[in-house]
């Protein structure tokens, strides 16, 4: 970069295009709640401006929070607390601690409390279920909800009595009076009345301190069936008279038909065949007879040139958009970094890069469509279920509220279920067999349709003085993302910028978004500048930290984990690294055992420490983390899509190696648990430890230093 100080432009964080509904759609959906669930209390959550939107939005770290946000939560005259929210389980058991949240506000039991998750018609407008922000905003607004119905109930039971409402206490689901030790539940207060209020800004919570419910670790809510096997995901949905359905895929990406022939099919008995354009597809009475149907189809197909694996890097680099402004970059300057490497006397400059990944869900995508008229009612595994509405909406030039998204308890998505393919494919199948059908991805198609977690080529320059405090750092990202790419070490003179670029890979959110290849790169660079400085990488960071918590966490990994202590055994090697994402601070420490004859690299134990604020559910944080520990060594080590030709070459589990049991290494989780601040969300934010903190411990124990994910998919010697 040239001399001088440069215009200071704040990089973004990975956006995503959403948009609020039209209001009307709040209004239809308070209708359909009040239909389905009768008499009782409703409380209608508020936002009263947009002002108030933007100070919600910055206090928990959210771009931007639809104007008016409808939160319902409904007290049965059963006694039964019904609570609607538009966020999916996706496996991180958000279900459970939205549960807590309305049972530490509202002081009802856990098992009183049911709550339905991603139902177009029935619960409030949600842009969707990422970015882990389900605890910080969803789990805030049930609160409020909650809080709110709390005190209203307080009120009745005040008129009824004709007392004060404040001498009042309300636990365990019902209403007290000390005084005179009268007490009426909630069901008896709601009995035969409908009503509705507007949730006050300013009530009160209850703090993380005096939580009696939230905090502590809730079993998961109906987790018998779970592992009974008693559940029943996307791909278990049944309708009556239900057909299954298959699609013709292209030849290779970006392929156009040419020519069809469907005659085979279409004379299979009760098969009926779809053509529409580049789309083919079949439903038929079983899965065996759609895909027989399926072979019988001669497609032809016009495929054009496609990058491959070889050269991606130099692709990705000499594609990079030239565009000013966020749209073709992001940038945040300070300083001169010429001027910092000019005072530097360690300097470094490395290039890393990160291949395309697949989120590799247990459960492939999958959807059930069923018409009754112009009306659509779709049951799919989705993180969006209002965006896919929408897509189902325009697909078919149907009003939205002719269309119902149903989201089943999903098996697994990582952030690669945002979009709606498998519901439109099926709905088109439906709508032309006149029954329901259910559409289930193969794994083949899963992995090759689906898109991947972006590649990247990130080149890094630094410096640092003679007594290792960091003068220079310049940090350009091509392709991969600028989340988590602010460096967050202090560093006077520096230069941070990502670079968007054509992908040869359809690419989109995957768990933990860029942040994981920025933390890679980032912490990789620094453990090779404490080394050039002659420094222990533990103090190094130290040295050049200003952020308490996340000086906290990696003081709380390296006590736990043993840092310093010495080498056991040749081949031995430790690794530490640490980072800051949507408000979680996260410390990986890494001990790995090298065989220098075969190369063969194990990862022998993970240390990792995590603080997002005051913890909602201990067991579940843990489990959460442990879950970003294990997906992370998959990238780290060995996780990587081959392709050529527009083809993925490794289209299924024999050829694509994600982490097995015999893997895994011994696993701790330390958490530090801040009750002082506000919750933040955890189902990211872990992942981004594992794949540097592995690298640097390999390099401690074999002197190589690796700088490409994944680093060692076939052994250190290849």
């Amino acid at each position: 970069m040239s001399e001088g100080t440069k215009a200071s432009v704040p990089i973004e964080p990975e956006r995503y295009e959403f948009s609020a509904p039209p209001a009307h759609h709040f209004e239809l959906a308070r209708r359909d709640f009040l239909r389905v669930m009768g008499g009782g209390i409703a409380i209608l959550v508020t936002f009263r401006s947009s002002a108030l939107a933007q100070e919600s939005g910055r206090r928990f770290g959210e771009q931007r929070l639809p104007q008016q946000i409808d939160a319902w939560l409904h007290v049965g005259e059963d006694g039964t607390v019904s609570v609607f929210s538009g966020k999916v389980e996706i496996g991180q058991n958000a279900r459970t601690s939205l549960t807590q949240a309305v049972a530490e506000e509202l002081r009802v039991p856990v098992e009183r409390i049911q709550i339905t998750l991603g139902d177009t018609k029935l619960t409030p407008f949600d842009m969707g279920t990422f970015g882990s922000r389900t605890t910080p905003t969803m789990n805030l607004q049930l609160r409020r909800a909650a809080s709110a119905a709390r005190d209203l109930l307080v009120d009745l039971a005040a008129k009824r009595w004709n007392v004060d409402a404040k001498r009042l206490v309300a636990d365990a689901g019902r209403v007290t009076d000390p005084a005179t030790r009268r007490a009426a539940t909630y069901a008896e207060l709601v009995r035969g009345q409908a009503l509705s209020q507007t949730i006050p800004v300013e009530d009160p919570l209850e703090p993380p301190a005096e939580w009696k419910v939230a905090g502590t670790s809730v079993p998961k809510v109906d987790g018998r069936a779970f592992v009974t096997g008693r559940h029943r995901y996307s791909s278990d949905i049944q309708r009556p008279g239900m057909l299954h359905g298959c699609v013709v895929r292209p030849a290779s990406f970006g392929a156009k038909l040419a020519s069809a022939d469907t005659r085979a099919a279409e004379a299979m008995p009760g098969v009926a065949v779809v053509h529409d354009g580049d789309f083919i597809g079949v439903a038929a009475p079983t899965r065996a007879q759609a895909e027989r149907a399926i072979a019988a189809i001669g497609a032809e197909w016009k495929e054009t040139p496609q990058p491959s694996n070889r050269g991606l890097f130099e692709y990705l680099k000499s594609h990079a958009r030239k565009t000013e402004g966020f749209e073709g970059g992001s940038s945040f300057s300070a300083g001169s970094v010429e001027q910092g490497l000019a005072a530097a006397q360690h300097k470094l400059a490395q290039t890393y890069t990160v291949r395309y990944i697949a989120h590799a869900p247990l459960e492939p995508r999958a959807a059930v469509a069923e018409w009754s008229g112009d009306a659509l009612t779709v049951w799919t595994g989705t993180q969006r279920p209002f965006a896919v509405r929408s897509e189902l909406a325009q697909a078919f030039r149907i009003p939205e509220d002719h269309v119902r998204v149903i989201v089943p308890d999903t098996g697994s998505a990582y952030g690669g279920k945002h979009t709606g393919e498998c519901a439109v494919e099926a709905a088109r199948l439906a709508r032309a067999a006149g029954k329901p059908v259910k559409l289930l991805w193969t794994r083949e198609e899963e992995f090759t349709w689906a898109y991947a977690r972006p590649a990247g080529v990130i080149e890094v320059r630094s410096g640092a003085r003679g007594d290792g405090t960091l003068a220079a750092w310049e940090f350009h990202n091509y392709n991969s993302g600028a989340a988590g790419i602010r460096t967050p070490y202090a560093v006077a003179n520096q230069h941070i910028e990502f670079h968007s670029t054509d992908s040869p890979l359809r690419q989109g959110s995957y768990r933990g978004l860029a942040a994981t290849a920025n933390h890679f790169a980032r912490e990789t660079h620094m453990d090779e500048l404490a080394r050039a400085a002659g420094l222990d990488p533990l103090a190094f960071r130290l040295k050049n930290l200003e952020d308490a918590r996340l000086r906290a966490a990696l003081e709380a990994a390296a006590k736990a984990f043993g840092w310093g202590r010495a080498k056991a055994a040749a081949g031995q090697g430790f690794g530490i690294a640490g980072g800051v994402e949507k408000g979680g601070y996260v410390a990986t420490c890494a001990e790995v055992r090298v065989d220098r004859t075969s190369g063969a690299v194990r990862v022998v134990r993970l240390v990792t420490a995590f603080e997002c604020g005051a913890i909602v559910n201990p067991d579940q944080l843990k489990n959460q983390v442990e879950g970003s520990m294990m997906m992370g060594l998959g990238g780290a080590l060995f996780e990587a899509l081959d392709f050529a030709d527009g083809r993925i070459l490794n289209p299924r589990f024999s050829l694509y190696r994600v982490p097995r049991f015999s893997d895994m290494p011994e696993m701790e989780v330390v958490l530090i648990n801040r009750k002082d601040l506000a919750p933040a969300g955890a189902g990211e934010t872990p992942i981004v430890g594992a794949a540097p903190a592995v690298g640097n411990a390999i390099f401690d124990a074999a002197g190589v230093r690796l700088r490409d994910l994944p680093m060692v998919p076939n052994g250190l010697k290849a």
